[in-house]
Parts: C-alpha cells; sequence; structure tokens
C-alpha cells in the first residue's frame, strides 16, 4: 500500500518555542527547518509512501522542502493545526479520492524511513490509527485508510482523544525514529542520541544541549 503523507509546519519564526533553554531565538528557526528538512528526506525515501505534501505558509521551509521532494499546500485553513490537516487532507482526496492519508509530525529529526514503513504497514489493517509520541501523551502519526475521515485530534493529550476518537493505537518495537518528536531540549538529546538526519546534525552542532 502506498499512503500520502500530510505534513504540517506552522512559520519558521513561531516554531519551537520550547526550546529556548535550548536555542537562542534567532536559532530556532533554522533548528525547526532542520527538523522538517530531516523528517520530509526519510519520508520521501520510504516505500511505502507514494507522496509527501507539506501545509506550509512559511516561503523558505515550502522552497526548501519542495526541493526534497514535497509538494506544497498553502495553510488557508483557520482554527490552527487540525484545521491545517483537515484542509490538507481534503486537498489531497480531491485529486486521489481513494489514496489512504497519514499525517506525521515535522519534528522528526532523527526519522528512519523503514521504520516509517513499518508503521505504515501496520496502520494499513484498520480505518485510523495512531502512533503515540515518546513521551507517552502525544501523537506522531496519525491514519486514515482510503474512503476513512482522518479527524485530527492533535494538541494536548492527543494520544487520549485519538483513541477516544475510535481510532486505533499502534503498539510497536523498534519504531522509536517515528515516536521521537522534538519540544524541549531533553527531546532534542533523545532524538541525537538516536542518530539525527543531516540537517539537524549540522544545525544543532555547538548547541548547549540540557543534560548533555
Amino acid at each position: 500500500m502506498q499512503w500520502t503523507l500530510v505534513i504540517p509546519l506552522k512559520p519558521l519564526p513561531r516554531a519551537k518555542s520550547r526550546l529556548a533553554d535550548t536555542a537562542a531565538d534567532g536559532v530556532r528557526p533554522g533548528l525547526a527547518l532542520a527538523f522538517a528538512q530531516d523528517t520530509v528526506a526519510a519520508a520521501v525515501a520510504c516505500s511505502a509512501v507514494a507522496d509527501v505534501v507539506v501545509v506550509t505558509d512559511d516561503e523558505l521551509a515550502a522552497r526548501e522542502l519542495a526541493a526534497l521532494g514535497a509538494r506544497i499546500i498553502p495553510d488557508t485553513a483557520t482554527g490552527g493545526l487540525n484545521a491545517a490537516l483537515a484542509h490538507g487532507a481534503a486537498v489531497v482526496r480531491e485529486i486521489r479520492p481513494r489514496t489512504p492519508i497519514a499525517t506525521l509530525n515535522a519534528d522528526l529529526p532523527a526519522l528512519r524511513a523503514a521504520e516509517l514503513a513499518v508503521v505504515l504497514g501496520a496502520a494499513a489493517e484498520f480505518p485510523r490509527a495512531f502512533l503515540a509520541d515518546a513521551a507517552g501523551p502525544g501523537t506522531t502519526l496519525l491514519a486514515a485508510a482510503a474512503g476513512a475521515e482522518l479527524q485530527p485530534e492533535f494538541g494536548i493529550d492527543s494520544r487520549s482523544r485519538h483513541r477516544a476518537s475510535g481510532a486505533r493505537e499502534l503498539d510497536l518495537a523498534d519504531v522509536d525514529s517515528v515516536r521521537q518528536d522534538v519540544d524541549t531540549g531533553a527531546d532534542l538529546r533523545a532524538a541525537l542520541a538516536l542518530g539525527v538526519g543531516p540537517y539537524t546534525a549540522a544545525v544543532s552542532a555547538g548547541l548547549l544541549i540540557p543534560g548533555s
């Protein structure tokens, strides 16, 4: 099964504010872009992925991610992340009505294409499925089969909300790179331990990572 991935990305100057203890204001936009570049590069390389769509209004991110093979959809929705994801999914389904869709966080700098393929393969067994993040209460991936609505419930305690919405939680081992999103310095340290992609490695070099 070949999936279309929808990846949301807010404007870079507003991204990753919780990394203030790790990266200065002038560094965080570049770090957020690097996370997205490594995420998109791994997703494009995944054997289970036919198309990667990024929903963003950031011109720099759009240009850089398109160069990696992503298709860019302007974020014209109002109402935050879930509205942006619903908008992206609707645009994709207009073009490919029967495509299975998964949304993936843009801050997975250690993402491995092979691990993503394992997660998507497991998700294909259910109408809707999700993967919890490494911290526990969040979600890094939500998938909807062809003909099923995505119904994103991202935000605080999204793991519980996705479960309550009827999506099946995927219980998988050895897919740490798909779970390890980065919101804090501790998250970045964990991602670096897994092994991040080249964009994040370059931008994070020299940063004082809390606890390192």
